[in-house]
């Protein structure tokens, strides 16, 4: 299926409700993980003008491993508890970081983010992955965000 351009409203909920409808759709036929979140991360990607950074993190062990994304490379495990994916983790809620450099233990990947969100997702009742979001322009993610964020990961936690 080929990408069609959409147009995001301005509005919150009706943003959320079109990423939600889209990335539901590029993920529909995936055979796999994997490629339903290559595709989730890009459709993402293209719907937050100010991304610099889109992706997941799969829980390994004791750890995060790196998954799909879209952005520049990125580290490839983060620890339990560290940064602000081990601590969306560990926590197992969604936070919203205004400015990372404030973040204590933040992990940088690209110098040039100031805001991050990451949304944990669950399968059986545990996290079993983060959606990492990164922008370069401070306070980009707010609590509407983490709140439609939840929503849109809920389409790809039945491939878990």
């Amino acid at each position: 299926m080929a990408y069609k351009e959409v147009i995001y409203p301005a509005e919150k909920d009706g943003f959320y409700a079109l990423l939600r409808e889209q990335v539901e759709l590029y993920t529909r036929d995936s055979p796999d993980l994997i490629s339903a979140l290559a595709n989730a991360s890009a459709v993402i990607k293209l719907a937050f003008s100010e991304a610099n950074w889109v992706g997941f993190y799969l829980v390994d062990g004791d750890g995060l491993k790196l998954g799909p994304f879209q952005g520049r490379p990125a580290v490839p495990r983060i620890g339990y508890g560290l940064g602000v994916c081990g601590t969306a983790w560990k926590r197992r809620e969604a936070i919203a970081v205004e400015e990372v450099a404030c973040f204590e233990g933040h992990i940088a990947c690209d110098c040039n983010t100031h805001s991050e969100l990451v949304v944990p997702l669950f399968a059986g009742g545990e996290v079993c992955a983060v959606l990492d979001m990164d922008s370069t322009v401070p306070a980009y993610f707010g609590e509407e965000d983490k709140r439609g964020m939840e929503e849109v990961g809920r389409v790809v936690e039945r491939f878990f």
